[in-house]
């Protein structure tokens, strides 16, 4: 099988009082708005996995983690993480690297970039140095101030 390269992407809209967490980390923020989901909604750590997932050409998340299943409901996303991460060594493949871009107008992110890398990091059981975690804006123009997107990409090896 080699090297595969595996792509995610994730977006979900903002809801008043719910926790903001972003690849593992809750985010503060004075608006008290996390985001709309059936898990806690890690747009970031749900872009990982389907990444890793594609990657390896298994079935995404949300065939595996159906948001109609109690079980998921409210569940941490690293969680989901750890086990995306041992079905693919079942596969006899192991995550090289991977690069995550959060698209986000608020809240400001720089703050907590090495802590979600940390977090991604030990969930996988991989250096720090493997995980890139990055922040950007739209400026405006595109969904980001209503929600919060994320692309993952990743490359996985037997």
């Amino acid at each position: 099988m080699g090297m595969r390269i595996g792509h995610g992407y994730d977006v979900h809209r903002f809801e008043e009082g719910r926790k903001l967490i972003l690849c593992g980390v809750e985010i503060p923020n004075d608006e008290n708005i996390g985001l709309l989901g059936h898990s806690d909604a890690d747009v970031a750590v749900h872009a990982l996995m389907d990444a890793m997932l594609g990657a390896m050409a298994l079935p995404d998340i949300g065939r595996l983690f159906p948001d109609n299943k109690e079980e998921f409901k409210g569940i941490s996303s690293i969680l989901l993480l750890k086990r995306v991460n041992e079905l693919i060594k079942e596969k006899g493949a192991r995550l090289s690297n991977a690069d995550i871009t959060i698209i986000a107008e608020k809240p400001k992110l720089m703050k907590y970039i090495e802590q979600m890398r940390q977090t991604v990091a030990e969930a996988l059981g991989v250096p720090e140095t493997d995980i890139g975690v990055k922040a950007t804006t739209e400026e405006g123009l595109g969904i980001a101030g209503r929600g919060i997107a994320a692309h993952a990409v990743v490359l996985m090896e037997n």
